[in-house]
């Protein structure tokens, strides 16, 4: 720790945090109707083919937030607005208690929560007397660089997505978010050249300067983006060399604050109205500078933070959302998981070695409500990747074990354009070594590519034979039915081994999805019939 940084930390521990961080929710959106008339006017042609090809309709979440209620929450004294988000109707701001409190007044103010969540208390609100000191936090990995050491092999072909690559899936045509602390020079370094070439690199932007220079800040993001769309002759090719990029800063290395957060959702916003396919993000939250801010591993139930609540709603978008699972696994205090990648539809990604051995810095799981994460694992350990310097070394952390997989994501959805972003993350799952036996290091395991591909075909023969995919399988909580063409409506019904019906129920082709909670883990028998059509099988509750 130098001494400007020391002195820094004294004189903050000792204002004790007269400003406060909180979000104000808003009652309605007035011109709602207006959007849902003109929906281009909120979302680009891409985004909106994006969820006409998953059946997704619009909702009020898409209008954008009503600016005359921002402009009021700007004038009122003592107030700073940092952010805003349409997902939530909501406006993050900073001020004193007093003055944030005041703004509760407002006829169109629905609630206000604020970021220490003692102040949310029924009743009266308090400050915690005492301020302890800041917790350092490995919220980007500190990064250790060989140059010139090994290449990129081993990282892509344990996941066999190098035979992606050979059947030319190559995320062509996909379009990947990176949520990160920085991008310098992205924009002048070799291994970032083809993407420059082939205008690869669609924009971006800085949301902690709030402005559109986003070849700044942190490098942590270069190095990350350079595991998927980063190309040097024999010594490095990304997950996803072709797939398209924006680049978006939202993490202030320099500091740890809710606003990040904020700043997250906000850019996760930006990208669903874009038409972006993919967000990954190497960053995760736990401790805070204020640490009336931070978090326990109580609250990492998907439904607590403000980050994580954002991810959910961008998957309900149709967009798959990739975060590392974190770097705190050898921590005797707080192993687990951080926000985001304990987000009930994030796809957590924790890291192995080149030798799909697990790392000992990858953070584990479960959720605190007993959920399986990490979801998987790809190589997070001397991970090889492109440096600010246009050298090729190695780096380790989760940081690159979650867009390596968002690569291979992008370059596998590209093969099999017609399904889901939801069909997408479970034939990733179902493919992973561990599919059967998740544990608290490894989660489901290492995916495998080209066996998802393959098991996507099976499906699609099945689906041209006029059967019903059912998947995954084993299943844990959410069971899929694809229906063949012509077949509107069935009946499903499942046995347990003493050939006893358990459950039972009537289902469309518009609503495919079945709750499997309610059955205890075993193996099961399923009929399912319509008309004269008979179809049946095994399934397996986890």
């Amino acid at each position: 720790m130098n001494k400007l940084f020391f002195i820094a930390f004294f004189l903050l521990s000792f204002c004790g945090y007269s400003q406060e961080d909180a979000w104000v929710y808003f009652k309605d959106k007035p011109n709602a109707q207006f959007y849902f008339d003109n929906p281009l006017q909120m979302l680009s042609q891409r985004s909106l083919d994006r969820r006409t090809n998953q059946n997704i309709a619009l909702d009020s979440k898409d209008v954008p937030i009503h600016q005359p209620y921002v402009d009021q929450i700007i004038a009122a004294s003592g107030i700073e607005v940092k952010a805003k988000s349409k997902w939530f109707n909501a406006v993050h701001v900073r001020g004193a208690i007093n003055d944030i409190q005041n703004l509760a007044s407002l006829s169109f103010v629905d609630h206000i929560y604020f970021a220490d969540r003692s102040l949310n208390t029924s009743g009266k609100m308090k400050k915690s007397s005492k301020i302890s000191g800041i917790n350092a936090v490995n919220k980007v990995l500190e990064t250790t660089t060989i140059f010139d050491y090994g290449n990129s092999t081993n990282q892509i072909q344990m996941l066999n997505a190098n035979l992606l690559h050979q059947q030319n899936f190559t995320g062509s045509g996909k379009i990947i978010a990176v949520m990160d602390a920085g991008f310098p020079s992205v924009d002048v370094a070799p291994p970032f050249q083809r993407l420059r070439d082939n205008n690869q690199i669609l924009g971006g932007y800085n949301f902690v300067d709030r402005n559109s220079d986003f070849y700044t800040r942190n490098s942590h993001g270069t190095l990350v983006l350079s595991t998927m769309g980063g190309f040097q002759a024999s010594q490095l090719v990304g997950t996803a060399p072709d797939a398209n990029y924006y680049l978006f800063i939202t993490e202030d290395a320099d500091t740890e604050n809710p606003i990040e957060e904020s700043n997250w959702v906000e850019a996760a916003e930006m990208a669903d109205s874009l038409g972006v396919d993919i967000i990954t993000t190497s960053l995760g939250y736990f401790d805070y500078d204020n640490p009336n801010y931070s978090y326990t591993y109580s609250d990492m139930n998907g439904t607590t933070s403000f980050i994580s609540k954002g991810a959910d709603i961008a998957f309900s978008r149709g967009m798959i959302c990739v975060a590392s699972a974190g770097n705190s696994g050898s921590s005797p205090l707080n192993p687990h998981i951080a926000v985001p990648a304990d987000a009930i539809n994030v796809l957590a990604i924790g890291a192995v070695k080149s030798d799909e051995v697990y790392a000992s810095f990858s953070s584990i799981g479960p959720s605190f409500d007993g959920r399986i994460k990490p979801d998987v694992m790809a190589q997070g350990q001397s991970a090889v990747v492109a440096t600010v310097a246009g050298t090729v070394g190695t780096a380790s952390g989760t940081s690159f074990s979650g867009p390596i997989m968002a690569g291979a994501i992008a370059s596998f959805w590209q093969a099999v354009p017609n399904l889901t972003n939801q069909q997408v993350v479970d034939f990733v799952k179902q493919s992973a070594d561990r599919y059967a036996n998740p544990t608290n290091q490894y989660g489901y395991g290492i995916p495998d590519f080209q066996s998802a591909l393959n098991s996507v075909q099976l499906s699609i023969n099945d689906s041209t034979k006029g059967r019903f995919l059912v998947y995954p399988n084993p299943v844990s909580d959410k069971l899929f039915i694809s229906f063949p063409t012509a077949f509107i409506e069935a009946n499903i019904s499942f046995y347990n081994v003493m050939g006893q019906i358990v459950f039972q129920k009537t289902i469309q082709n518009t609503d495919t999805t079945l709750s499997m909670t309610n059955l205890n883990s075993g193996i099961y028998f399923y009929k399912i019939y319509s008309n004269s059509f008979v179809q049946t099988g095994k399934i397996i509750r986890n």
